[in-house]
């Protein structure tokens, strides 16, 4: 690890200490050992990996699954061809592939359907959450602070069923929820600043007023306790490319309580979830359990390079993930604070464990050149603009050695880069 830079100096003395106490986090790190599972190498010839702080957007490649790919493309698709529906699992790999999610979003078995991107999952939900809400609410209350997409879909779905969208601050929605109001959609951990919502508060104030609570968890499955069941939560969805590392594009599922399954609608009834699907009768039936959840031929390549990717989590606690999640984040912010005094970033992300997520967002005037820099120099983080640098901790292969060169080079670079309007 280099010596300190010009940039920091001054704070030799603490940057010695955080170094020494990367080392020492790291040695005594339980999870540290999970790191060897993943291809974090420099690639291209390069000898230094960086610090790859990007796994909220895209998580990192589990080092076997290349080799599991190869197999479905070469065996079961080139030799076995269509007979793998059957003899390779093809036919049940939606549901198979949802029960092994189900424990790391706290839910049992039987009720996460895999298939479709999230966009098309949030519709699902959303429309079915209305049709099994009681009759005359015609409110969808929407996170304000969603996910764009989220909102489209939801604003689309209203247009649909002759509902009204009610944007709202999370915190607001327990106050706002009426007799007219049939569901809430929200984010458990919000994408730009990291925020994580009180999913079981908001939740049972749904309940109590007779709503539904419809939770996106795109930014929390894989790094935190979920509780689905536990909460009672009603519908959910979420992508796995990111803390669940199942590749670009890996297809997103769809929880359904088991107590609405006998009632779920679904607005997009296809071949794949009929109840005889190789009838091919005019008449939609509807087929028992989360396959409700199925709509057309499911992605088999990209599924399967997820089924792979999810071995990663044979025996690895929830728990322990997220407790190492808060260390990371909280050593980072401590890092920081330390590298770069002076107000050049500030933090957005929660301070509090309860509110915080799994990553930090930074806000800095020079946001887009600060981040085009750090990756240039090795740490990848990502941008939201105008003035957001976030920074993903994935616990399984994130180190504290990593965090706090992350700051280090932070420091470095807006040493380099002149304030906006200097």
């Amino acid at each position: 690890m280099s010596e300190p830079t010009t940039a920091t100096a001054a704070t030799s003395a603490s940057a010695a200490d955080l170094a020494a106490r990367a080392r020492a986090l790291d040695a005594a790190d339980e999870l540290g050992k999970h790191r060897e599972k993943f291809a974090l190498g420099g690639g291209s010839g390069q000898e230094d990996a960086g610090v790859y702080l990007d796994g909220n957007s895209l998580g990192a490649l589990p080092a076997h699954v290349p080799a599991r790919l190869a197999d479905v493309v070469a065996r079961q698709w080139g030799e076995l061809r269509i007979r793998s529906w059957d003899e390779s699992g093809w036919w049940t790999a939606p549901e198979r592939i949802g029960d092994r999610i189900a424990p790391l979003v706290g839910a049992a078995e039987g009720q996460i359907v895999v298939g479709d991107s999230t966009s098309v999952n949030v519709f699902k939900a959303v429309v079915a959450a209305t049709r099994l809400a009681d009759g005359g609410r015609d409110e969808i209350l929407v996170d304000a602070t969603t996910f764009p997409t989220d909102g489209y879909i939801a604003e689309s779905a209203a247009r649909l069923t002759g509902h009204r969208i009610v944007p709202l601050d999370p915190a607001g929605i327990p106050g706002a929820v009426t007799d007219r109001t049939a569901l809430a959609l929200v984010n458990h951990v919000d994408y730009r600043s990291g925020r994580l919502q009180d999913l079981p508060g908001i939740t049972a104030a749904l309940h109590e007023a007779g709503a539904l609570a419809v939770w996106d968890l795109c930014h929390s499955a894989g790094a935190l306790p979920v509780g689905l069941d536990a909460h009672g939560v009603d519908l959910a969805v979420g992508c796995t490319y990111k803390y669940l590392n199942g590749g670009p594009g890996a297809p997103a599922y769809l929880y359904v309580a088991e107590r609405h399954q006998d009632r779920f609608d679904s607005p997009l009834p296809g071949w794949n979830s009929h109840a005889d699907p190789f009838g091919m009768t005019p008449g939609y039936r509807a087929a028992d359990g989360a396959a409700r959840g199925r709509v057309g031929t499911p992605d088999i390549l990209s599924m399967l390079a997820l089924e792979a990717a999810l071995d990663v989590w044979d025996g690895v606690r929830i728990e322990d993930v997220r407790a190492k999640s808060l260390a990371l984040t909280d050593f980072f912010l401590e890092c920081v604070r330390v590298y770069a005094p002076g107000g050049r970033v500030t933090a957005v992300t929660p301070e509090a464990h309860a509110e915080r997520g799994s990553q930090v967002a930074l806000r800095c005037a020079e946001a887009p050149a600060v981040m085009a820099e750090l990756i240039r120099r090795g740490v990848v983080g990502d941008l939201r603009r105008p003035d957001i640098l976030r920074f993903g901790f994935t616990p399984l292969y994130v180190g504290f050695a990593d965090v706090e060169r992350a700051a280090r080079t932070l420091a470095d670079v807006l040493a380099d880069i002149p304030p906006a309007g200097a």
